[in-house]
């Protein structure tokens, strides 16, 4: 019985090892992967000064490893399944990460945002973020001049402003699905304030989506 117990303390110390071995491994790629990143984005904008460009580095990799530590420790399970208040709906397991990981300290962003500033003009920091939510701004944007081909200069003002402002709220979470879902929060806005503006916004869509369908039937015949 004792040679027994003794196998098995020496298979849980071996798996433990062997798991803390794996995580560690897992953690440094994820480190090695953002610092990559992170160093591609900035010698993309052709700086030429080398002492601006590791600040940059360091302040975007600081940040996108503060994100990612801040969701890796924070589980979505944190958040009771409850309901959101304004729809009644049960919260999802994606609300709920949405919900832990905006819980992350304000001082993460300013620092990021600071730290571009100190060095990069607003056309070269909109870069930077338009990498971290792969240019989600430009696409949505082209998305309502097809749904609305009429759209105004003011209208297009208005949601590329409430755009902006689903990129830098987004840049703070680690994963696509959470990032997409920030976006549709302000793409509802958007929606709303040209239902307010005089426009029909379902109507805007199915007819889009009629044109869609006209134009790929074309192609066929």
């Amino acid at each position: 019985m004792n040679i027994n117990y003794k196998n098995k303390s020496l298979v849980t110390l071996l798996l433990s090892l062997f798991l803390a071995t794996t995580i560690c491994s897992s953690q440094k790629k994820e480190t090695n992967d953002l610092l990559e990143k992170s160093e591609n984005w900035v010698n993309e904008l052709n700086l030429g000064d080398k002492e601006k460009e590791a600040r940059l580095i360091n302040v975007i990799t600081t940040h996108r490893m503060a994100v990612q530590d801040w969701h890796n420790s924070h589980s979505f399970e944190v958040v009771p399944k409850g309901i959101n208040p304004k729809t009644g709906e049960q919260l999802s397991d994606l609300d709920r990460s949405i919900i832990v990981d905006s819980a992350m300290p304000k001082s993460v962003h300013n620092a990021l945002i600071d730290g571009l500033k100190a060095d990069l003009n607003e056309t070269q920091i909109e870069f930077i973020l338009d990498k971290y939510t792969i240019g989600k701004v430009a696409f949505t944007l082209k998305g309502y001049h097809a749904i609305v081909t009429d759209l105004t200069a003011e209208e297009e003002a208005v949601i590329l402003k409430n755009l902006k402002e689903a990129r830098e709220m987004a840049i703070d979470f680690k994963q696509m699905t959470q990032i997409s879902a920030i976006f549709e929060i302000y793409k509802t806005k958007n929606e709303q304030y040209l239902n307010l503006n005089g426009r029909n916004w379902r109507q805007l869509y199915k007819d889009y989506g009629k044109r869609i369908k006209a134009e790929k039937a074309n192609k066929t015949n």
